[in-house]
């Protein structure tokens, strides 16, 4: 809030309407032992023009893509966002809306979840979609315990290609869920069928990510197939831009389809908040996770809209909920959608190849500037691992003083791969950009 207006008097009238003469009065029943008891140590106030100031000599320290030359990604992407986004988000009927818990007082946000969800299944090739996720990390988490639901096995195999953060989640929500993780480690770069149908058997579900951590094509109709013959769920965790140009997750035997639709009408924004996305074979519906939004028609014949399902913990038996999480992204999906409405399935496949070939040329120019592919036999989309000839944190840390955020640290999360960059490419770069990238690196 930008100003408050509450006074001494104020608080004095509030405390006598509840039958207390203090604000200690108030707090009486908490024990002295979890109090802090004393003042905190703060600075003296400001006044308003000095702390404006203040915040605003903070904020001139943060930097963003507009000002520095970034091929950051690894999972958060800088993707144009259109205009038409903030503008229909602004509308106040949508920014102002909270969780619509009373469906008659909010067909437009029901209706506009609805539509989400239309274009979830048609990008995916599913049948169903839920109203959006917290992110592409909680809805892998919840792909389990629907996998746990449907099959009634506890196993889940992951890829090691896949989001280390993804891994960690699922890693987190397993002991309360009952599961056991087993994770098949990647050669060189991809998943192998022959491995994964190993580790598959008795599974509830196989996660694998498309394009993987790597930026990689894994062969996933082949790992699909290794989870479906096993008798498993195959869940793969997409790259909504990538599906302009690489095949639906419905297409090639897939159970169920998730991500982070970060990529797809949301900034960076500091890593979040997001939206992730869960859709799935109609098989699955009753143990889709958070809420569906369905059409219907009223009393006079109009259309209209409704929450058709509701599997949170609140609103069923506990044992039979598929999440504990309260609400979803609604604003931001719908950001997703006017995004992918904008740009429509011609837009989306341009924006795809547009990645793709800045991709390859990026690849030729750090070559040519005496870098090493990671992986230079595999396809990659629009990000791809490079060896920098040093420790790659230090020749981040050096690029970046020169304005140039190169990529990703793989040594984080990989063992042996210190030297290692997982360079991104949207749209937004131009050759000019991908060759100061290649200059900056060059400098050892």
């Amino acid at each position: 809030m930008g100003y408050l207006s509450l006074t001494g008097r104020d608080r004095e009238e509030m405390l006598a309407v509840i039958g207390v003469a203090s604000v200690e009065e108030l707090f009486r029943d908490i024990p002295e032992g979890v109090r802090f008891g004393r003042e905190l140590d703060l600075e003296p106030a400001l006044a308003e023009q000095e702390l404006s100031r203040q915040l605003e000599e903070l904020a001139a320290r943060n930097v963003d893509t507009s000002k520095e030359l970034s091929f950051l990604g690894a999972g958060m992407y800088d993707h144009y966002v259109p205009a038409v986004v903030d503008t229909v988000l602004q509308r106040g009927e949508l920014l102002t809306a909270y969780t619509p818990y009373q469906p008659e007082m909010s067909q437009g946000v029901l209706q506009a979840i609805f539509e989400y969800q239309t274009a979830i299944c048609e990008l995916t090739g599913m049948d169903v979609s839920n109203a959006s996720g917290y992110d592409g990390t909680t809805v892998a988490a919840d792909a389990c315990y629907v996998a746990k639901h449907a099959t009634g096995r506890t196993n889940v195999v992951i890829t090691e290609a896949t989001n280390p953060q993804v891994r960690q989640v699922v890693k987190t929500y397993a002991p309360g869920f009952g599961l056991e993780i087993v994770e098949v480690p990647h050669r060189g770069g991809m998943t192998d069928p022959g491995e994964l149908r190993r580790a598959a058997a008795e599974a509830a579900c196989v996660i694998f990510q498309q394009p993987n951590f790597f930026g990689c094509l894994e062969p996933a109709p082949d790992l699909a197939a290794v989870a479906n013959d096993a008798g498993a769920i195959a869940v793969a965790h997409v790259d909504p831009i990538s599906l302009g140009v690489l095949e639906a997750p419905g297409a090639y035997g897939c159970g169920i389809a998730i991500g982070e639709g970060q990529s797809a009408g949301n900034y960076q924004s500091f890593a979040g908040p997001h939206y992730g996305f869960l859709a799935a074979r109609n098989e699955f519906i009753r143990r889709m996770p958070g809420r569906i939004v369905g059409e219907t028609v009223d009393t006079a014949g109009e259309r209209g809209y409704v929450l058709t399902l509701q599997t949170r913990e609140q609103h069923i038996r506990r044992e039979k909920a598929t999440s504990n999480i309260t609400t979803n992204q609604t604003l931001l999906a719908l950001a997703g959608l006017v995004h992918l409405s904008w740009l429509g399935p011609q837009g989306l496949k341009e924006v795809g190849e547009t990645c793709m070939s800045l991709g390859e040329y990026a690849k030729g120019r750090l070559v040519d500037a005496g870098l090493e592919l990671l992986f230079p036999e595999r396809t990659t989309f629009k990000e791809f691992a490079v060896r920098v000839g040093r420790n790659a944190k230090e020749a981040i840390h050096d690029a970046r003083a020169q304005g140039v955020h190169p990529g990703y640290a793989l040594g984080r999360d990989y063992e042996g791969l210190d030297d290692a960059v997982l360079v991104a490419v949207t749209e937004r770069r131009t050759p000019g950009d991908i060759d100061r990238l290649a200059e900056v690196l060059a400098r050892r």
